[in-house]
């Protein structure tokens, strides 16, 4: 495979606050092979304290060509290496990789394959890797039904299990998503290497791409991208469910008073116990990109400071929070061809 390193350009793109630096640099852009299309992107930190990046590329959404690719940051390095192709589905397209590594050490790649010309003919597939996303197992079916799709990373619940949020697409319509999208979880059981379904969570106008935290061991909250088209509208909000039974069944979606431009969102519990929630504070364009968070258990935001603002579309941002504290977010920008990274302190969101 070709070698591709790219330099971090340290924060010269983004804002420096009173409470510290957030940086903001570019990892991904139409130099980096693997054709101009780069979207959604996910990362992970690995158990030896490298971060591993995912996405999906290749000359368009709907390409066929499109394929799963992985990065990797050393630990203590400022060189990305890769790309690497870590799925390729002959004759389909690929997309939306998850990589997540559990605390077992097992690496998951969860992504989509398409089989028509929409997402709502899609299917989850899965890889694993023992070795620290070095190499990686041959593909598995996670989930058959037509429209299932991944977005978001799992939640560890203990003892080798943890939940999957998934959603179902449905509509043949690329600019608009139905009314019956819903999102659901898979919750994984290590003992007997199964995936089982919860129920569907349904919403006004749909939703989809869920975004899951644990409040209690038994109470979690998860937020989700509305449904609909991308005209403007007065009435498009994140859409809230939540689960008191560890994730076994979920509440009916309900709107939030948080504005959502049919744009993904992603929500984060830090060590400390608070809740970030990733957003457009927008209802109806990508812009500004916006973090949120809350230190009463998602009752309300109370801190927000926008990471960027501007007339660029910042879409389908990730969050993780590493060992050090450090908080990362990953996003894409102009037009889906550049993968961006943020990294910065909760005090640079939290106002003393």
């Amino acid at each position: 495979m070709r070698l591709f390193c790219v330099s971090l350009i340290v924060a010269c793109l983004v804002a420096l606050t009173a409470q510290g630096e957030i940086q903001i640099s570019k990892i991904v852009g139409k130099e980096t092979p693997g054709g101009d299309y780069k979207h959604p992107a996910s990362i992970t930190e690995l158990v030896n304290g490298d971060l591993y990046l995912a996405w999906y590329g290749g000359q368009g959404e709907y390409e066929g060509d499109t394929k799963d690719w992985g990065m990797r940051l050393r630990k203590g390095e400022t060189n990305w290496q890769g790309p690497w192709v870590i799925a390729d589905t002959p004759n389909r397209g690929d997309g939306n990789p998850v990589v997540w590594q559990a605390p077992d050490g097992i690496v998951w790649l969860f992504y989509v394959v398409r089989f028509g010309d929409t997402w709502s003919e899609s299917r989850i597939m899965g890889k694993i890797s023992k070795d620290g996303a070095q190499t990686w197992s041959d593909s598995f079916v996670v989930d058959w039904e037509l429209g299932s799709m991944v977005r978001c990373k799992p939640l560890d619940l203990g003892s080798g299990n943890f939940l999957l949020p998934i959603y179902r697409e449905t509509g043949h319509d690329r600019e608009v998503v139905g009314a019956d999208t819903a999102s659901l979880f898979l919750r994984y059981d290590a003992a007997a290497n199964t995936f089982t379904e919860t129920n569907l969570v349904h919403s006004r106008i749909g939703n989809l791409q869920p975004s899951v935290v644990a409040i209690t061991n038994d109470y979690l909250v998860a937020y989700s991208r509305r449904g609909g088209g991308y005209i403007d509208v007065k009435d498009g909000y994140v859409v809230r469910t939540e689960s008191k039974d560890a994730g076994r069944t979920w509440s009916p979606g309900t709107e939030t008073k948080i504005p959502n431009p049919n744009s993904a969102v992603d929500l984060l519990k830090l060590q400390n116990g608070h809740i970030l929630l990733v957003y457009n504070e927008s209802m109806n364009e990508r812009t500004p990109l916006t973090v949120s968070i809350s230190t009463d258990n998602e009752q309300t935001w109370t801190s927000k400071k926008n990471l960027l603002d501007g007339k660029d579309d910042y879409a389908y941002p990730y969050a993780i929070q590493t060992k050090d504290g450090k908080i990362h977010i990953i996003f894409t920008q102009e037009i889906r061809t550049v993968i961006m990274h943020a990294v910065f302190e909760e005090s640079d969101i939290v106002k003393p």
